[in-house]
């Protein structure tokens, strides 16, 4: 029995961002495939998030085209094979369960299968114990957590990350980058400031300075091989701007 249909790869051709006449994205064009993790690094106000939300399409580009593969099967279709969490995400003031079964009921999902996806969700992430406690009374890591079980409800093909464990602890950040491998067959795109967690989860880096995207290489040489000269000063903790 054959899947859904296939949403990748994502391409952007000469995709731009402009706003009050400045130039945020400046003429990425990058094609990302289903496979290993890729990682957007680059300095504070690099474009990353931003061009996290352009693919997303939460933005529109000032100039250039974000296309998905596969057969049009419309923009609804297109939104359910793709998910986004953010750094703080946005929860319901209900339990943990009720925040998934909530997202499996706009999805479409039957009335009476919510309730059973909502628990593997739960449980495939660590919080099968958690899920009748209120989700704005959950610690930081675990609202994070309670987020991604959210996504992997959804089955998406490709998820979106933006700084998912910018504000959490070391124990949180562990638990969230364990609770990742739960996407194993989901294609996951994440920023992060961190070079210690990029070394950790990237196949693929994206590296972006000033609106621009400089390199794109596999992980490894990217860190032993730096091409440019901001990357190898990002690298080595130098300061850019």
């Amino acid at each position: 029995m054959h899947g859904p249909p296939s949403i990748l790869p994502l391409r952007l051709e000469g995709v731009a961002f402009t706003v009050d006449g400045v130039r945020l994205i400046d003429g990425i064009s990058t094609v990302l495939e289903a496979g290993p993790r890729t990682v957007i690094l680059g300095p504070n106000g690099a474009g990353k998030s931003l061009l996290l939300r352009l693919c997303h399409g939460l933005l529109a580009p000032s100039e250039g085209r974000v296309t998905w593969s596969g057969p049009n099967l419309g923009a609804a279709w297109l939104r359910r094979r793709q998910a986004m969490v953010f750094q703080h995400p946005v929860l319901l003031r209900r339990s943990a369960r009720a925040n998934i079964t909530y997202a499996l009921a706009l999805a479409g999902v039957p009335r009476r299968e919510r309730a059973r996806q909502a628990e593997q969700a739960l449980a495939h992430l660590g919080l099968g114990a958690l899920a009748d406690r209120p989700a704005r009374v959950l610690s930081g890591g675990e609202r994070q957590r309670l987020a991604l079980a959210r996504a992997w409800a959804l089955r998406p093909e490709v998820l979106f990350l933006d700084e998912p464990t910018a504000s959490l602890d070391p124990a949180a950040t562990r638990a969230v980058e364990t609770a990742l491998a739960a996407f194993d067959d989901t294609k996951i795109v994440m920023t992060t400031h961190d070079l210690g967690q990029a070394r950790r989860l990237a196949g693929e880096i994206m590296f972006l300075h000033r609106g621009r995207l400089l390199e794109q290489r596999p992980a490894a040489e990217f860190f032993a091989r730096p091409q440019s000269a901001e990357a190898r000063a990002y690298i080595a903790g130098e300061l850019l701007w």
